[in-house]
């Protein structure tokens, strides 16, 4: 059973999940020491699959080796690598082996990786993976028709931008996307808390928070180099004036904890932000910043018995 669902039914909780990126290679170590900081602190955390179009190891090897270290993972499956027999195969292998949730998109174009001669597949797409798992689930079918003997029980995710231009089209899009199964989103660095407090407001008024929960995408901006990054060469995420001041605002040796000031605010504002039922931290190889964060947002006081690990 998926702890996160349950966590998510918890009306009193503020849900945060993180994310962690399998390594470039064959060691296990690298996923059990990040699971090691996350332990006890996140209900969840997402197994990118291939990110950035860039070879890796498999979201389903590294999902079972986080589940392992008592982290529950919530496995990513990108329809860019898989055509629809193999994305089947691939979610039937994830029930099997115990992992709980499944996060379902598009993924990147493998132009944007370290194998850009590589074929693109996108035999679907993402709303269409998220419509195939639930039949899976909900219907015990799959594509062809053909019966599922056991069924799966993961809890189905997607993920959605609500600062890429039409905003109200990011919105409706999301309400597609919880229409064909999504039972959780994640969504894109929110840095625009009044931005995103009205997007969510259009999402409640559609009722989509009542059966798609949202998870804001947060975390720190470590550098001038980063915040140049995510200013201009990340769509659809924006990056207000008076945050660029303040990270230009102080000397260089310490923006990186002015950006991490930030996010801070920003995880206590959300936790105040109606139709908001949760964060996804975005640390990216910091995941031993995750339990000091959660204590000074004062979202997570911490288990005891869990940091003496």
């Amino acid at each position: 059973m998926s702890g996160l669902r349950a966590a998510l039914a918890d009306g009193g909780r503020f849900v945060v999940t993180a994310e962690v990126g399998p390594p470039r290679d064959a060691d296990p170590d690298a996923i059990t020491r990040r699971a090691k900081a996350l332990r006890g602190w996140v209900d969840a955390a997402n197994v990118t699959d291939n990110q950035g179009a860039n070879a890796r190891m498999s979201s389903l090897a590294a999902s079972v080796l986080l589940r392992a270290a008592g982290v529950e993972p919530v496995m990513q499956l990108t329809c860019r690598d898989r055509n629809r027999i193999a994305l089947q195969s691939d979610l039937i292998g994830a029930a099997a082996l115990g992992v709980p949730n499944v996060l379902l998109l598009t993924g990147d174009h493998p132009s944007l990786g370290d194998h850009p001669e590589a074929k693109p597949v996108f035999d679907l797409d993402g709303v269409q993976l998220v419509w195939t798992a639930r039949r899976m689930r909900d219907e015990g079918v799959l594509l062809s028709g053909r019966p599922l003997g056991r069924r799966p029980s993961w809890l189905i995710g997607t993920v959605e931008n609500p600062f890429a231009p039409p905003t109200a089209a990011r919105a409706r899009r999301l309400a597609k996307k919880a229409a064909a199964g999504a039972e959780f989103a994640q969504t894109q660095y929110v840095f625009d808390l009044p931005a995103f407090a009205r997007w969510t407001a259009m999402l409640r008024d559609e009722g989509v928070t009542e059966r798609c929960a949202v998870l804001a995408g947060v975390g720190p901006i470590r550098s001038l180099r980063m915040l140049a990054f995510l200013s201009t060469g990340v769509p659809g995420v924006h990056v207000p004036d008076e945050v660029a001041r303040r990270l230009r605002g102080v000397p260089e040796r310490r923006v990186e904890e002015e950006g991490l000031a930030i996010c801070e605010e920003t995880l206590r504002e959300l936790a105040a932000t109606p139709g908001v039922r949760g964060a996804h931290l975005m640390v990216f190889g910091h995941e031993d910043e995750v339990p000091d964060l959660l204590r000074r947002a004062e979202i997570r006081k911490g288990d005891p018995d869990v940091d003496r690990l």
